[in-house]
Formats: C-alpha cells, sequence, structure tokens
C-alpha cells in the first residue's frame, strides 16, 4: 500500500528516488492504452494525457490514449473489463464509476472486476451560488426556499440529483433538479442565472477566490480547504456525500508488480507541483491525493456497497 497526501517538496525529493527503483523493476512489455471516460479538451482528459506525457519522457513508456466515454464511465469499464490485464491496457475514470454508478446500473460488474492503481486527487465538491444572489450561508438558500423561491439546483450525475434530493427532504424544501452535462456546464449554468445553484468539483475556487461565487456548503464528508466554515451536508442532515477520486484502474489479475511501479511513478508525478500534471491539480483542487494498493481496493468495495444504501434513501 502507497499513499502520498499533499506532500510536501522535501518528501518529493525521497519519492523520486522510490519511484525510479520501483519503476524500474516493471517494463510494459508494449504501448500502453490509455482509456480516458472524459470528453476531450475537460481538465480530467487534460489530467489523464499530463500525467502519460510526463510518464512516457521520465520511463520512455508509450501511451496510447482513447477517449471511451459515457454512461457514467461504464463504457469505458466495459472496454477495460475484458482487456487483457498484462499492463497494456488501462483506464482513468472517477472512484462513482465503480461505486454509485455500477450499482445502479444492475450490471454484472463489481470493482472486483477492476484492478484499483492509484487514485491521484480526490474532488472538491461544493454547492456553490453566484455572490450577487446574495446568499452567505446556506441557512439564507432554505430561507429563500421557504418564502416561495424556485430554485434551480445543478446536478452532472445521477449521485448528484439522489443527494440534492435528500437534501430538500431533510431540509424540508423542494429544489427544481436540474441535470446537465458535466460540471463546467453548472457552472455555465450559475454563471449565466440559468441555474440558482449547484454541485461544483473544484471548477469553483477561481471564481470562489475572486468573489464571484461562494461555497455554501460541501457536498464531502469534512470541510472544503478553500472555506472550511461552510457547513457538510452531515451537517444540513443528509447521511451519504460525494466524496470521490479520479482514479487509474486496469483489468482484474493485472501483476503487482505493474499495478505496484504505475502507482508509484504516477503518484511521484501528482505530487510534484512543478510537473505539469501536479500544477493543475494543485491549483484546481488543492493538491493530489494518492491512494492505492490494497487500501484502494477496499476504499472502491466500500463504496459500491455504500452506493445500495444511497439508491434506497433516494426511492423513498
Amino acid at each position: 500500500m502507497q499513499r502520498f497526501v499533499k506532500a510536501g517538496i522535501t518528501a518529493l525529493g525521497f519519492a523520486v528516488l522510490a519511484t525510479g527503483a520501483m519503476a524500474a523493476d516493471w517494463t510494459p512489455p508494449g504501448p500502453i492504452k490509455l482509456l480516458i471516460g472524459f470528453h476531450a479538451g475537460g481538465g480530467a482528459d487534460t489530467q489523464a494525457r499530463l500525467i502519460a506525457e510526463e510518464l512516457e519522457q521520465r520511463l520512455g513508456w508509450e501511451f496510447v490514449p482513447e477517449q471511451v466515454t459515457g454512461k457514467g464511465g461504464l463504457n469505458l469499464a466495459n472496454a477495460l473489463k475484458d482487456a487483457p490485464a498484462d499492463g497494456t491496457t488501462i483506464g482513468m475514470a472517477v472512484t462513482e464509476t465503480l461505486g454509485y454508478n455500477m450499482a445502479a446500473s444492475r450490471t454484472n460488474m463489481t470493482p472486483a472486476d477492476f484492478t484499483g492503481i492509484t487514485t491521484t486527487a480526490g474532488f472538491q465538491m461544493g454547492i456553490v451560488s453566484l455572490s450577487s444572489k446574495g446568499w452567505k450561508s446556506f441557512d439564507e438558500v432554505i430561507a429563500a426556499a421557504k418564502d416561495g423561491a424556485e430554485l434551480r439546483f445543478g446536478v452532472m450525475t445521477p449521485k448528484l440529483a439522489d443527494l440534492a434530493y435528500l437534501l430538500s427532504k431533510a431540509q424540508g424544501v423542494e429544489f427544481n433538479i436540474v441535470s446537465v452535462k458535466g460540471g463546467k456546464a453548472v457552472m455555465d449554468g450559475v454563471n449565466a442565472g440559468d441555474l440558482d445553484l449547484g454541485f461544483m468539483a473544484g471548477i469553483q475556487a477561481k471564481g470562489v477566490a475572486a468573489g464571484d461565487l461562494v461555497n455554501l456548503a460541501s457536498a464531502l464528508s469534512e470541510p472544503l480547504e478553500q472555506t472550511p466554515e461552510a457547513p457538510t451536508l452531515k451537517d444540513l442532515g443528509v447521511d451519504y456525500n460525494a466524496d470521490g477520486y479520479f482514479v487509474f484502474i486496469g483489468p482484474a489479475g493485472m501483476p503487482e508488480d505493474a499495478r505496484n511501479a504505475m502507482a508509484s511513478v504516477i503518484g511521484d508525478i501528482v505530487n510534484d507541483p512543478e510537473t505539469k500534471a501536479g500544477g493543475l491539480i494543485k491549483k484546481t483542487f488543492g493538491g493530489a491525493t494518492t491512494i492505492s494498493g490494497e487500501e484502494l481496493t477496499k476504499m472502491l468495495a466500500s463504496d459500491y456497497d455504500l452506493a445500495g444504501g444511497l439508491l434506497e434513501a433516494a426511492s423513498k
């Protein structure tokens, strides 16, 4: 198991040495097909490609990126499931794909059909509105709803729609939940006035820092780094959360040396803000969070199991 969380520069010096030694223990038998479960040109796609670019430069591994989008990452999972488990085909998705999305789809897939390699960054998922709305707290949002305002709440996944619904129930109001494609669409909708508030997963950081947007609540199990005073969903009466990570996965049965080598070098890259990928992650998500090995395997299995509870709660 290997875990780096927002490593400092001193720690990175040692990580570089460890990475070189571990990566030298395994060499891919051919070019690595990198399946990317995000639309081309977006922040997540850019992150994946920058990591692949750095791996090529450092180790000489050849990557062939391929977009496999749709169905919340399940199209990627289907394409990856039966691929060779020798390290020559991996994918980048989000942990929600292997948790809520697999549980909700009722397919025959589970996290056990995949090898978790490493996460790269956690979502800074907040409930966000324009500052010009005048809301400085989530209590003020609820007060507006109870005064008769019809509030349009933007979400970009079915899981977030369920969380928005449970939040409305817990607060005794009714949101007009609007599903859009991607966090940027939520932000664009909020900025344009088409949405009153919505979930954003780190993309709001620049707007919050400039004072144009406000994080009204954290959708995580812990406070947001940028606005730690904002309440969590638990504080607002919801027993579930939107904790999640970008994650590299492979087919089940990947050799341990391949898994460990990839996890080690990817962890080194994303924890170093001097790399393009590390800089992007630092700017957007506040720093890298890398979880790998048995810890990642257990986390993915737990997410899948917990998704059943969320689905049941949202169906009532």
